[in-house]
């Protein structure tokens, strides 16, 4: 595997994470987010860092969204898209498929965790490659 990609797993049994993520150049992220039973293409964000409106000294992201109908992966994408674009200053892609038929309650918040979890080890691991 090039030192440019990065493979991890989080979470177990129905709210297990297969996280992708690949460096593009200096300025650009490709994180793929699969989960649960069966793994698909939910939703794809976009995010492309820029100065805060409220405070340009701090980053902000303006973040596109494609969700396949019926699907609920958009939010996912949308706050790891820009979590990524907002911390790490890189044009971030990111395409979500998490299903598990009859998501508890508990189990959704679960997968939120996760993914919160996701973007913080994507960070550290974009750090280490360029430190």
């Amino acid at each position: 595997m090039h030192h440019h990609d990065y493979w991890f797993e989080l979470g177990s049994g129905r709210t297990r994470l297969e996280i992708y993520a690949k460096a593009i150049g200096t300025h650009g992220l490709v994180v793929i987010i699969e989960g649960g039973e069966c793994p698909h293409i939910g939703a794809v964000a976009l995010a492309q860092p820029r100065p805060s409106l409220r405070d340009p000294h701090r980053n902000s992201a303006t973040t596109s969204v494609l969700a396949l109908l019926g699907h609920k992966d958009d939010e996912v994408a949308r706050s790891v898209a820009e979590e990524l674009a907002r911390a790490s200053g890189r044009v971030t892609t990111v395409v979500a498929g998490i299903h598990i038929d009859q998501a508890s309650q508990e189990e959704i918040a679960q997968f939120r965790q996760l993914c919160a979890q996701a973007a913080r080890q994507v960070l550290d691991w974009l750090a280490s490659i360029h430190a």
